[in-house]
């Protein structure tokens, strides 16, 4: 039985399992008691393609859902 290729699907969990590192690496900054100027600036850019990221999924989630 051959599997169905869906690019959304696919391009959805992408996004998904990047969203959750850039999550888990920032709990791991989060976690310390003190950052080094390299690590506020990973911080800060960590934020904003976690955020990216979660733009993305809500697009391509909408673009699904008007497509069904």
């Amino acid at each position: 039985m051959e599997e169905i290729h869906d690019p959304l699907s696919e391009e959805l969990d992408r996004l998904h399992a990047e969203h959750r590192r850039y999550a888990q690496r920032l709990e791991e900054l989060i976690q310390k008691p003190y950052l080094s100027d390299d690590e506020q600036l990973e911080e800060v850019r960590l934020k904003k393609l976690k955020l990216h990221a979660k733009d993305l999924i809500y697009a391509l989630e909408r673009r699904t859902a008007v497509m069904a």
